[in-house]
């Protein structure tokens, strides 16, 4: 257990590494009609050691009716690499948390202050999440090669993709 819990340390890190420079996450949500809804988020701090993926939103929005129907969402990180985040999603009131986050360009996207009541924090906790590292380099290139020179599949020892259950840690 102990090893298992130490390499889902090191993906989560993996992970956070992978994430920490994409502003931007496509937050998915389940309408009251249940079909998946998409929508870019900036993402406001990841903190994966808690496990903890902060957002701001307004409660006039069709995402927080979503969320306040079913807490149930994924979070897609893409950039130079993808990173699929699946957990709950709830709604934090914290002034102080709120105006460390705000900035002039959520001011500006928002319309309004952090101090409007309408501005809600949103905070995602994981529950599993799986990464693709992509792009063609050295490491891609030399993993597709050693795939397709052996008896195993694709999946089998995979070191360009992972999955971490967070559950796992506590």
């Amino acid at each position: 257990m102990a090893n298992q819990t130490s390499e889902n340390e090191k993906i989560i890190k993996k992970m956070k590494d992978m994430i920490k420079d994409e502003k931007v996450a496509m937050l998915t949500t389940i309408s009251p009609e249940g079909s998946l809804k998409s929508r870019p988020m900036r993402t406001q701090e990841v903190k994966m050691d808690k496990e903890e993926i902060w957002f701001i939103t307004e409660k006039d929005t069709e995402k927080y009716v979503d969320i306040g129907r079913n807490p149930n969402v994924n979070l897609a990180y893409a950039g130079n690499s993808y990173v699929s985040i699946s957990g709950t999603a709830e709604f934090v009131q914290d002034e102080d948390k709120k105006k460390e986050y705000w900035n002039t360009i959520l001011g500006k996207l928002l319309n309004t202050s952090a101090d409007d009541p309408n501005v809600v924090l949103v905070k995602v906790t994981p529950e599993i999440a799986e990464y693709w590292e992509s792009g063609i380099n050295v490491k891609t290139v030399k993993e597709f090669a050693k795939k397709m020179t052996s008896s195993k599949s694709l999946d089998d020892g995979n070191d360009l993709k992972d999955t971490v259950h967070f559950h796992e840690n506590r």
